[in-house]
């Protein structure tokens, strides 16, 4: 088998939820941890194996994550994560606030370009 690509979860709402499910079907991607800002010990992935970190350790983890997947909330999280995390990773996200796509299309790219990542914005899912 060709190279899995080692995808990571910021977040583990139902969107955090329905990414798992998804990676766990695509034999390609490979889940190395989720990212959460509740208590790590609180959180029940699908695999057990799955490594739960808290996200204030996502920078220390940039060498283990190919593409981070972010679950977070288009009204709250996003706009302030989505520039935030796209300097360190590669980044999908489902920001969905349509009205506001080109001034968080800005806030991201300005960060991922400055430092050769890439940023995924708005890319739509539905995990239900």
């Amino acid at each position: 088998m060709a190279e899995q690509i080692r995808i990571a979860i910021a977040g583990h709402g139902n969107l955090g939820r329905g990414v798992e499910a998804a990676i766990a079907k695509n034999p390609d991607m490979r889940l190395v941890g989720i990212y959460t800002r509740r208590l790590p010990e609180q959180l029940k992935p699908r695999d057990a194996a799955t490594p739960v970190h808290a996200m204030a350790a996502l920078p220390e983890h940039g060498d283990r994550i190919d593409v981070l997947i972010l679950c977070g909330g288009s009204k709250d999280d996003l706009p302030r994560q989505g520039p935030e995390l796209a300097a360190m990773f590669n980044t999908v996200d489902s920001f969905d606030t349509h009205a506001r796509i080109p001034d968080y299309f800005d806030a991201v790219d300005a960060p991922a370009r400055a430092n050769r990542r890439t940023a995924l914005i708005s890319a739509g899912w539905d995990p239900g």
